[in-house]
């Protein structure tokens, strides 16, 4: 296929699997391009909101959408990583012989939810270090590959902090993005309301394969940026550290660290896909922009001062977005 064909490919498959998550939920579109963007981009996704705005049932509906393995991980305190990971367990065959087999954890499937993910224990949290960075695990000195296409949601509740573990900073740069879900407006309860308490409620259909998932990552990796967009994204993730010639007073005053080079990639894969999203091969500057927030909100580290002032990430990378002029 030219090109032409394959973007053109790319749009009606990413508005089929969008038109199912349509048809399950209701509103928060920003949410579900954002989820769909981290597919496409190869890399994981962390959602907060408080309970029962649809976290679990967004990722459950991608699933359903695409022929993909989906497994779900309840994340406890009690929880250890040989639940998530596997195990070797002793196997007897037919004539009496033992020996030990790999029996795989729930993180061999293709797209996996990570349920309230802050509420295991650190030594839990950190088996999906491997798997998110490297897609494999190490189990007894054997590495076992996950099967592609592969994919982390993990969801985490803002509210209630007691009792939990929050992530270190070396695992929330492991996600690609952060995705806040609002509430809904009182025109999406109403729809809410009338799709959820009938007989029959709306359910997805799977309208892509893991195979045209794969196609698609490809092409979001051969789509061109132009040097002076990737100069203008790299002095976006500068300008989130204090000691840089590009920060923002905000920046000098507030932040203690900020984004890792992990930042500048994440813009930069997203900010393809939204222009082949929008039938285009090549990334402008609005591109990067709507990419921004999403992208750098959880690799911000607040000082003292920040912290004290409650200020936000979003807020402070609006700064940084208005003060970093475009080359």
């Amino acid at each position: 296929m030219t090109i032409d064909e394959r973007v053109a490919h790319f749009r009606s498959t990413y508005d089929a699997v969008k038109g199912q998550l349509d048809r399950v939920i209701v509103g928060h579109e920003a949410v579900k391009d954002q989820v769909l963007c981290a597919l496409l981009c190869a890399g994981h996704a962390l959602v907060e909101g408080v309970p029962g705005v649809g976290k679990t049932l967004l990722v459950r509906t991608l699933a359903d959408s695409i022929r993909v393995k989906f497994s779900r991980i309840q994340f406890t305190p009690d929880l250890m990583p040989a639940d998530i990971i596997g195990t070797n367990v002793i196997h007897e065959d037919e004539r009496g012989e033992r020996s030990f087999r790999f029996e795989p954890g729930p993180i061999f499937g293709n797209i996996i939810l990570a349920d309230e993910i802050n509420r295991a224990t650190p030594k839990t949290q950190s088996a999906l270090l491997e798997a998110m960075q490297e897609e494999s695990v190490t189990v007894a000195n054997v590495l076992h590959r996950l099967a592609p296409p592969f994919m982390v949601v993990a969801t985490q509740n803002p509210i209630e902090m007691e009792g939990t573990y929050p992530l270190p900073e070396a695992q929330l740069d492991r996600f690609l993005l952060k995705i806040f879900v609002e509430s809904s407006s009182v025109e999406e309860l109403v729809e809410i309301v009338d799709r959820t308490t009938v007989k029959e409620t709306p359910a997805a259909v799977p309208v892509a394969a893991g195979e045209e998932i794969l196609a698609m990552r490809e092409l979001v990796r051969e789509v061109p940026v132009a040097s002076h967009v990737k100069e203008y994204v790299a002095r976006l993730v500068l300008a989130t550290h204090p000691t840089s010639r590009d920060a923002p007073e905000v920046t000098r005053r507030y932040v203690r660290y900020g984004s890792s080079p992990r930042g500048a990639q994440s813009i930069t894969l997203s900010a393809k896909v939204r222009a082949l999203i929008q039938g285009r091969n090549n990334v402008s500057f609005e591109d990067v922009q709507a990419s921004v927030a999403p992208s750098l909100r959880h690799r911000i580290i607040f000082n003292f001062e920040g912290e004290a002032e409650g200020l936000q990430a979003d807020a402070l990378l609006e700064e940084v977005v208005r003060h970093v002029k475009r080359p």
